[in-house]
């Protein structure tokens, strides 16, 4: 009996890029909420809410959550969730270098070490069967 055949470099890939997009959409949209807010920034109230519901990148990345949440699906039809799950761990390795290098905020030392692990443990999960 043989396995389904299926393509492990777009099985890896497909849940990461989405989701990246969300998180640089709603960082950015809510950046633009505490710009708008100054001096006071985002919180749990009226004029706040309102100010977030009027922010379309916000509400751009709450769709594009929904979107990366039906690519998730087809991710684990395709996969078994112990290996497929872990490459959801990409996102943090993406999210740090465009808050480096996109969002110019400063990240320690220790936070790219503890990515550096996040890519071995990926590098040794890829190294495994996915189905």
């Amino acid at each position: 009996m043989t396995e389904p055949a299926t393509d492990p470099a777009t099985t890896q890939t497909k849940g990461t890029p989405p989701m990246l997009i969300v998180q640089l959409a709603l960082k950015h949209g809510m950046n633009l909420v505490n710009d708008e807010l100054a001096p006071q920034t985002f919180s749990l109230n009226g004029p706040s809410l309102r100010v977030v519901a009027g922010q379309p990148f916000v509400w751009g990345g709450l769709f594009l959550f929904g979107l990366s949440a039906l690519v998730w699906l087809v991710v684990l039809s395709r996969a078994s969730l112990s290996f497929a799950y872990p490459f959801a761990a990409l996102t943090y390795v993406l999210i740090l270098l465009f808050d480096q290098f996109v969002l110019d905020e400063t990240v320690p030392p220790l936070r790219w070490a503890g990515v550096a692990f996040i890519g071995v443990g990926i590098f040794l999960v890829s190294q495994t069967q996915h189905t």
